[in-house]
């Protein structure tokens, strides 16, 4: 009966391992040609394949990599790096506040263990997954830390591979400025968004030839914000059709 009892804890245990790693395939071939990138970029700003491979473990965020090694590479302190990085990050805090109703009743270890994992991607999937029933925080956390898991491995890949490509080759000093534009239109959702953009790009090219440092960019991103929800609690945008 023992034995019986543990064959079947073992089976469930593959079913989920499989199911979580099957969810994930998708954010991974994304993250291995991301991860790549960065690794490269990494390694050209002076980074070994261990560091770059201890920033994905313990940051784990991409946007907040790229962000840090191009502030690395223009000889940004600590200090920016830490609030920049910290302040693009707080968006993880909306996203685990939303995955909070689905982990109801979870310890603390399993709790941190995907806290840890959470990310753009990874949010987007199990938030579908979860509404979608037959999904459990088992699963989602496999899910987490499979993609976790390719994401180090890309980087540090791309690390190593960064010393074999002549700096400027194939498009690789554009990369980063490519990823932010990218990123930068998947969050234009509406118009309020696109005005949000514009005064911070604004304003950050104003404050830098006034600012010395790179500490405009975290000035330029909260005042931007701030002013998008000036302009939101206006209800500028939400007037019915027909109104001035």
């Amino acid at each position: 009966m023992i034995s019986m009892n543990s064959e079947e804890r073992i089976v469930d245990w593959a079913t989920i391992i499989k199911d979580g790693a099957i969810g994930a395939w998708p954010i991974c071939l994304g993250y291995i040609a991301i991860g790549l990138a960065l690794g490269v970029i990494a390694q050209k700003a002076g980074l070994s394949p261990m560091e770059i491979g201890l920033m994905s473990l313990l940051v784990y965020a991409g946007s907040s990599q790229f962000i840090a090694v191009s502030m690395l590479s223009a000889g940004a302190g600590i200090v920016p790096i830490v609030i920049t990085t910290f302040t693009v990050n707080l968006r993880h805090m909306l996203m685990s506040s939303s995955l909070a109703t689905f982990m109801r009743n979870l310890g603390i270890g399993p709790l941190s263990l995907f806290a840890y994992g959470v990310t753009d991607e990874s949010f987007a999937l199990n938030s579908a997954k979860f509404r979608g029933g037959n999904w459990d925080w088992r699963r989602a956390l496999v899910l987490n830390h499979t993609t976790n898991l390719t994401w180090i491995a890309s980087t540090v890949a791309g690390g190593f591979g960064g010393q074999f490509i002549p700096a400027g080759a194939f498009g690789i000093d554009y990369a980063l400025s490519a990823m932010f534009i990218c990123l930068l239109v998947f969050q234009l959702r509406g118009k309020l968004y696109v005005i949000v953009a514009i005064i911070a790009g604004i304003l950050a090219v104003v404050l830098s030839l006034l600012i010395p440092g790179n500490s405009y960019i975290v000035i330029a991103s909260v005042l931007a914000a701030a002013l998008g929800v000036i302009i939101k609690r206006s209800r500028i945008f939400s007037r019915p059709e027909g109104q001035p």
